[in-house]
This record gives structure tokens, sequence and C-alpha cells, in this order.
């Protein structure tokens, strides 16, 4: 997960060492995006202070080690600046591992393996909605609100998309599938009908 610029966006508030970034970092985004690993993150500093975006400094501690506290540059903050202008492609596209499997069983021909891929994905997606609405409740930051309500529509909208494979592959009685069904040497059998123009 790229998180130099969300790093940047902390820095930029205040100079900090890496535990507080984490703890930072942590507590901004919420519990659904899962913990940061401290090494990751430690990798990314040494990236941006490579790059001119930061600079570390050495602070003396009595009975623990040295703190090394980190501080955003000029530079770090042009990059940041350019970051938060530039709109934000999804980061895989369209590729999703659902999506395939939707399309293997389709092409299978067998309805009920359709109907099992269709209903596990659903449960899933009902108990991760379910989950999300538990940490909505329970947090009181309306940044982190914001990104749960997010996510809890992109599942939403996954949802939808169940429901859509649902009526297309399922509702005929199985004349769809035998159409897209693969067969035994990987050609699949050509439409039954023409397809009509939509323009």
């Amino acid at each position: 997960m790229p998180i130099q610029h969300a790093v940047l966006s902390l820095l930029a508030a205040r100079p900090s060492y890496g535990y507080e970034l984490k703890s930072a970092f942590e507590a901004a985004v919420g519990p659904q995006w899962g913990t940061l690993n401290i090494g990751h993150l430690y990798q990314v500093l040494d990236r941006l202070s490579r790059d001119g975006q930061v600079v570390s400094e050495r602070h003396a501690q009595q009975v623990k080690p040295d703190r090394v506290v980190y501080a955003i540059t000029d530079t770090g903050r042009a990059e940041l600046a350019e970051w938060l202008g530039t709109p934000s492609p999804r980061g895989s596209g369209f590729r999703d591992d659902f999506f395939l499997k939707v399309t293997a069983a389709a092409r299978s021909g067998s309805a009920d393996t359709v109907r099992a891929v269709l209903t596990n994905q659903r449960g899933l997606l009902l108990r991760e909605l379910r989950n999300l609405e538990t940490l909505r409740r329970e947090r009181d930051d309306p940044v982190v609100g914001l990104l749960l309500s997010a996510a809890a529509r992109h599942v939403e909208a996954d949802l939808l998309f169940i429901e859509d494979a649902d009526g297309v592959l399922l509702r005929d009685g199985g004349a769809t599938l035998a159409r897209l069904r693969v067969t035994a040497s990987g050609e699949v059998p050509p439409p039954a009908g023409k397809i009509r123009d939509a323009s």
C-alpha cells in the first residue's frame, strides 16, 4: 500500500518519529485500513529521506535508544501539494478476483457453480457491511466516519453486482449459461442469436 503521501501529510502538521507516525496514521484512517507495519513505515521514511522530501534528526534519550525525528522539507511539501491536486484512479483498475470467479463459473455452464460463487460472496459482503456499520457507530471521528461510509458504499456496489449477475446468469433457466459454456477444446460456442446493436 503506497503510504508515502499520507506520511508527508502527517509530517506537514509537525515533526514526528516512527512509532508516533504509525499511531497517528492508524488513528487518522480508522480500523478498516488495518495496521501499518512499522518496518514498511521505516522503509518509506528512508525513501522519502533519500528523495529529499524529509530530513531526520537524532534526539538522545537517557534510557532508550536515540529517537529519530522526521520533518518535511519544501520538496516534500511540493510533492504533497502535487499529490493532493491530482485525481486518484482506482489502484487495480477493475481487476478483481471475484470478477474472475464469476467469469469462470459462468463459462463452466453450471448454474450450481454460479449460484455457489454468488452466494458465498454475498455472505462475505453482508458480514463486511455489518462490521463496517459497527465500526462506524463506535467511532466519533468525522473523517473516519466518511472513510467507513465510503467503504460501505463499495460493498453495497459489489452486492448490486451480485444481484445483476444473478439476474443475467441464473434467471432464464440456464439458457445464458449454456451459451457461455466453454467447450472442452476451450472454444466458446457461438451465440444462439444475433446480438442487437444498441446504437
